[in-house]
């Protein structure tokens, strides 16, 4: 293992957290434009992927996308966009806390079916800090799972199973993507393909924002669109799912901050301590991770 690996992993746990924090900022540009979340989805992939573009042809680097996109590009495209319609769609029949609950069994999963699939073992260490990071989240959460009298109740909890099984196979995917395909590549087409899958929802309720709008979708496209995507996909290809997934808690965290700090939407004592229990379980697992990799490079040398 040489020094440039362990660089690498380092550098995939920043991109991981950057992603996460990024990806949560989309609430803010719903909650500030008041958008539908269909067509702020739709605006933010699409345009991450002109600006994912305009970046690959200013790079003098668009000849990567000549290449046939692996079917494993494809898929996630596909997931990314299942994910959040899933995600709406389970929002609109049972509440937020119980669909936000449910995406966030998705690290979990993905990590449990990498341990069989994928031979990505998970150590004790490991299944104790995504235990941990899970348990911070239901922290936040004020452990509460509110369930209505409405008959429609189950049929949101199944979009959210839907949802969290999406993500759940955004993570996994990626993880098995053939190396030599560039990543700024597979990112631009899981970006458009996510983007041409919300097109109908689109169309089916035409919505032409309105001027001031523009200015936070083109925000939406560029930080939880085009860079949340392509630090994903980039710290994907080369973190295992279990590190991932407990790095991805931080996404809930930035977004209760945001909250927090831009609307003023309070925090009680317990939402604070969950917050904090899942930043320490994530620098845990990356320093831990670090650990492990330099240990392995000390062996390699020595042998």
């Amino acid at each position: 293992m040489r020094h440039s690996d362990s660089q690498t992993l380092s550098t995939s746990i920043l991109l991981a957290v950057l992603s996460a924090i990024f990806m949560g900022t989309i609430g803010i540009v719903s909650k500030t434009t008041g958008l539908s979340a269909d067509v702020v989805t739709f605006y933010r992939l699409f345009f991450g992927a002109a600006i994912m573009l305009g970046y690959l042809v200013i790079a003098r680097r668009a000849h990567l996308l000549s290449a046939r996109p692996p079917w494993q590009v494809v898929v996630n495209g596909i997931f990314l966009a299942s994910f959040i319609v899933f995600y709406v769609q389970a929002m609109n029949y049972t509440s937020m806390a119980n669909a936000i609950m449910l995406i966030y069994l998705a690290p979990i999963t993905a990590s449990i079916i990498a341990h069989f699939w994928l031979k990505e073992r998970l150590t004790p260490r490991s299944i104790a800090l995504i235990a941990t990071a899970l348990f911070g989240f239901a922290m936040m959460m004020e452990f509460k799972l509110s369930f209505n009298q409405g008959s429609h109740e189950s049929l949101g909890l199944g979009f959210g199973v839907l949802s969290m099984a999406a993500y759940a196979g955004f993570i996994l995917v990626n993880r098995i993507m053939p190396a030599s395909y560039p990543v700024l590549a597979r990112t631009w087409y899981q970006l458009l393909i996510g983007a041409l899958c919300m097109l109908p929802f689109l169309l089916m309720a035409p919505v032409w924002p309105e001027q001031w709008q523009w200015g936070w979708l083109l925000a939406a496209g560029l930080i939880p669109g085009f860079l949340a995507i392509l630090f994903a996909v980039s710290a994907l290809n080369h973190l295992p799912s279990s590190l991932f997934g407990t790095l991805a808690y931080f996404e809930p965290v930035a977004v209760v901050t945001f909250g927090w700090v831009l609307f003023d939407e309070s925090l009680n004592t317990l939402q604070l301590t969950g917050c904090g229990v899942i930043m320490l379980s994530g620098i845990i697992q990356a320093i831990s991770s670090s650990r492990q990799n330099k240990t392995l490079q000390q062996e390699t040398a020595h042998a």
